[in-house]
């Protein structure tokens, strides 16, 4: 058997809420190497579902979060 190698698949969760002020579920999958970042992720990127008060529009920035590892 070859090895995985230490990269891993993993979902990033908007912490976004929409007009009604529940989540959006709107993720992001992306990889990671395990060895230099064994704590979970959080990045700030575009979520086109979330809304924003200010303009009365959906999409913007937020925290994603990392949630979930996929095999």
């Amino acid at each position: 058997m070859a090895n995985k190698g230490v990269r891993i698949k993993i979902r990033l969760v908007s912490t976004g809420k929409n007009a009604k002020g529940k989540k959006t579920g709107f993720f992001y999958t992306t990889t990671k190497n395990k060895h230099n970042t064994a704590e979970k992720i959080t990045i700030k990127k575009f979520d086109p579902r979330t809304f924003d008060p200010a303009t009365k529009k959906c999409g913007m920035m937020v925290e994603f979060k990392e949630d979930m590892k996929f095999k």
